[in-house]
């Protein structure tokens, strides 16, 4: 009898395709046929989208991969994960992991090296987290955004309104006017400057004449005698001062003709007399004066 007979052979067979498809199913998840990796364990409490066999990185480069996912249903949010890492990798104290994910949902852990010099053993327990990435920072900002949309449909409405108003147009239109006015200013004032350019060096001549000028008068100023001119100023004004006080008093002639008010009428009545005798002298002038041929006078 046989040994290896069609039931054997299909049975080897069998069990060879089960092994095969096992460590197929290993190596595709990333997962190392023999050991050849140190394991260390993570202390998550929240493992959103990390499973068997996702990658593990250190400073971009991938360093193992996750090998088990456990979650403790006695204490819930207490996830444990064992990751492979290459036996060459070395983790410092304070280690951490961080689960993160690109824009196309994959997910993977960092490692986020420590400071310390101290190195961990293999087997030991490392804390792990959720990476702050841009795709969280987003979410974070949703209800910010949302917050805004309200605001935001006032203001483009406000924008529909200013757009749809005529006055706009016109403005815009009055701006190209503006425009074309500023150009011709500016050109105008362009060709101001080239005459001033030109006829500044004759302008500089003059002022440097009238420079000359004003040091000249400067230098006759300055030979003046003004102490002797100040001297005669003050005697002139001294003897103005003289003379007003003699009119305004009473013992000098001038100051009796202005104040005293007898010799006023005195003068008013000689004058008032000389009048009349002028008068009398015109109408008969024989009284006063006497001619005669023969001397003969009058009685």
């Amino acid at each position: 009898m046989k040994f290896f007979t069609k039931e054997v052979q299909i049975g080897l067979t069998a069990v060879v395709a089960i092994v095969v498809l096992f460590f197929g199913m290993q190596f595709l998840k990333g997962l190392s046929l023999f050991s050849n990796s140190n394991s260390y364990i993570v202390s998550f409490d929240d493992v959103s989208g990390m499973s068997a066999s996702s990658p593990v990185y250190a400073n971009g480069f991938k360093v193992g991969v996750v090998e088990n996912v456990t979650y403790n249903y006695d204490r819930p949010g207490d996830i444990t994960a064992v990751i492979g890492l290459n036996k060459e990798m070395r983790l410092p104290r304070g280690t951490r992991a961080e689960i993160a994910s690109d824009l196309l949902g994959n997910v993977q852990v960092q490692l986020k090296l420590g400071k310390e010099p101290v190195m961990l053993s293999v087997g030991d327990t490392l804390y792990g987290g959720m990476e702050k990435g841009t795709l969280s920072k987003a979410a974070d900002m949703l209800p910010q955004i949302q917050q805004m949309l309200p605001k935001l449909d006032s203001i483009l409405a406000s924008v529909n309104a200013l757009l749809a108003d005529p006055t706009l147009s016109r403005s815009l239109h009055n701006i190209e006017g503006i425009t074309a006015n500023l150009t011709t200013t500016t050109n105008e004032l362009h060709s101001l400057s080239a005459s001033l350019n030109r006829q500044v060096p004759g302008i500089m001549a003059k002022a440097d004449g009238t420079l000359e000028n004003t040091n000249a008068l400067t230098k006759n100023l300055s030979e003046l005698d003004l102490a002797g001119t100040m001297n005669r100023v003050n005697a002139t004004l001294s003897n103005v001062e003289q003379m007003t006080a003699s009119l305004n008093s009473k013992d000098g002639t001038l100051g009796l003709l202005m104040r005293d008010p007898g010799l006023y009428r005195n003068l008013n009545a000689t004058m008032s007399h000389a009048d009349s005798l002028m008068i009398d002298l015109k109408q008969h002038p024989k009284r006063y004066v006497h001619f005669s041929v023969f001397g003969r006078k009058d009685k």
